[in-house]
């Protein structure tokens, strides 16, 4: 079939997957694609609803919307001092010892992981030699000794699917697969316990979102002695009476322990003044002041000229991270249609786009873990008390306001922010890695019909939210870390994947691909590699313009 026809052919099956208009954003999986997931939910008739496209908004100059939406953000007295700390650049020698230290130590862990697996593989294989050996002698004794024997086995042959319920079934069949009474040759047994023995362990099961900040998918303790010495570096900079910005931000680069990460983040977002003497008052202040948006605006959401943006979010919010139970719960659910309705109507240069529903999600969930210990991916949020519920949801709304507003040409009339950077991603990507880009070229794959997504979501459809949450402690740390440094962040998470790339031969088979990249086992150590390359091709790339554009 001509690349014409797998064209035509995949846009009619995915024409929901596929982002030929922002509607696309809706067809996507979330949390990243899961094969067993997803054949269960198919099975269990939960399809996804389809996509609305919303109504196109009236045509406004950034300038205009700029000056439209200040949001009421107050600075005065003491904040101008705290803008101007946040505003300063990261120590370039720091981070990019940071950067190269992180990948020379992910190098090298691979390494000895490889030469463990070398070593353990051969020793398994002597083992089962000396079972097989062992077999054949009892053979000849007792037929009912040879069955026990067998069956001995049978455990650690199957060890993968054991490992975690996500284990891909199509790698391998166990015994249990084998049809009853079916001969089994020795020789033709030994060889299938040597392939299955050879295959990578797959990881732990992790949660989607994860409790602790520092659990990775090697499985590795959840607090080592370098974490409880950052973990005390956090807090001895936050007790201060003034914490210099700056130096949170150096610290906060390479992840943000879970118990200091809500104050952290409020902080570095600008949520919080620098001062600790004036905190609480100012909390009080914008939780007060959320709230009095909330009995003035709120109620108008059945009004003719606000129906359709009301609408829109109350589909939209059951689709956010839809596997995860704490998300459908009606209490949650409600605080975030408060949330984006407010913002919606006090932000009239924009509205409300499909994708800033997601953005709630990582704000919502840092700050329940103000209150809780437990997981929360489960928990009962009816189990706070009101006021707690109440201080999350105002926190959330003013976090994600601040974000939106250092990306606000993303989600106005034609998002003109989100096409410019994906070009800017399609230019880079070609100096980077000619190869991936030629070959996507080759196969008229355009760069936005599976980056505009990257974009507009800031890639939490690409990754478990657990994952999202440690991106964004980076994120905040870096300067203009949710417009600039995201666009290395993806040209460094496209090149990842250069092999299944360059493997794929076909339209249909490269746009499946990128629209369902395998990471749902990802972890902290997956991501600060990520973070790692990105921040080596900002270093190289930001500020050499000729290097950056053919």
């Amino acid at each position: 079939m001509s690349s014409d026809g797998n064209k035509k052919q995949f846009w009619k099956r995915n024409a929901a997957k596929v982002p030929g208009s922002i509607q696309h954003v809706y067809g996507a999986q979330h949390p990243p694609f899961d094969p067993l997931l997803h054949s269960n939910l198919m099975k269990a008739g939960n399809r996804p609803p389809p996509a609305t496209p919303g109504k196109p908004k009236k045509a406004t100059t950034f300038q205009e919307f700029e000056s439209i939406t200040s949001d009421a953000w107050d600075v005065g007295d003491d904040d101008d001092e705290l803008l101007a700390m946040a505003a300063q650049n990261l120590n370039i020698e720091v981070v990019m010892e940071t950067a190269n230290k992180v990948i020379e130590n992910h190098s090298k862990q691979q390494e000895r992981q490889r030469q463990d697996d070398t070593t353990d593989f051969s020793q398994r294989d002597e083992d089962t030699q000396e079972e097989v050996v062992e077999e054949e002698e009892e053979d000849e004794e007792d037929d009912d000794t040879r069955v026990e024997e067998g069956d001995a086995i049978s455990p650690d042959a199957s060890f993968a699917s054991q490992s975690s319920p996500y284990a891909d079934s199509r790698l391998v069949k166990s015994h249990s697969e084998a049809p009853i009474g079916s001969p089994r040759d020795a020789e033709g047994e030994r060889a299938a316990l040597h392939r299955q023995r050879s295959l990578p362990h797959r990881p732990p099961v992790i949660p989607l979102v994860a409790r602790m900040a520092d659990q990775n998918t090697s499985g590795t303790p959840a607090m080592t002695e370098r974490e409880a010495s950052r973990l005390d570096k956090f807090k001895q900079l936050l007790g201060g009476p003034n914490t210099d910005l700056e130096e949170l931000r150096k610290l906060s680069w390479s992840g943000i322990p879970r118990q200091v990460r809500p104050i952290t983040w409020k902080l570095l977002s600008g949520y919080l003044p620098a001062n600790a003497e004036r905190r609480e008052s100012v909390l009080q202040r914008k939780r007060q002041e959320y709230f009095g948006f909330i009995q003035q605006y709120y109620d108008s959401r059945n009004e003719e000229h606000h129906q359709d943006t009301y609408r829109q979010i109350h589909i939209d919010i059951p689709r956010t991270n839809p596997l995860i139970p704490l998300f459908q719960q009606a209490s949650v659910q409600e605080i975030f249609e408060r949330i984006l309705f407010i913002w919606a109507i006090r932000h009239p240069a924009s509205g409300y786009v499909q994708g800033i529903n997601d953005l709630v999600t990582p704000f919502f969930v840092v700050f329940v873990f103000e209150y809780i210990e437990e997981e929360v991916e489960n928990f009962d949020v009816s189990s706070l008390e009101e006021e707690a519920l109440r201080n999350i949801e105002a926190d959330s709304f003013w976090c994600m306001s601040k974000l939106l507003d250092g990306i606000q040409d993303n989600y106005t009339f034609a998002q003109p922010g989100i096409q410019r950077k994906v070009k800017a991603l399609e230019e880079l990507v070609s100096r980077i890695d000619e190869s991936v880009h030629r070959h996507m070229q080759h196969y008229e794959v355009e760069y936005l019909q599976f980056a505009f997504r990257w974009m507009n979501n800031l890639l939490m459809r690409e990754l478990p939210l657990r994952c999202t949450i440690r991106l964004w402690d980076t994120y905040q740390a870096e300067p203009e870390g949710f417009s600039h440094f995201h666009l290395y962040v993806c040209a460094a998470f496209l090149v990842r994947w250069r092999k299944e790339i360059l493997e794929e031969r076909d339209f249909q088979g490269l746009m499946i691909l990128l629209q369902n990249l395998p990471t749902m086992h990802w972890g902290n150590e997956e991501v600060s590699v990520l973070l790692a390359e990105a921040y080596r091709l900002k270093f190289a790339f930001a500020d050499a313009p000729n290097h950056y554009k053919r």
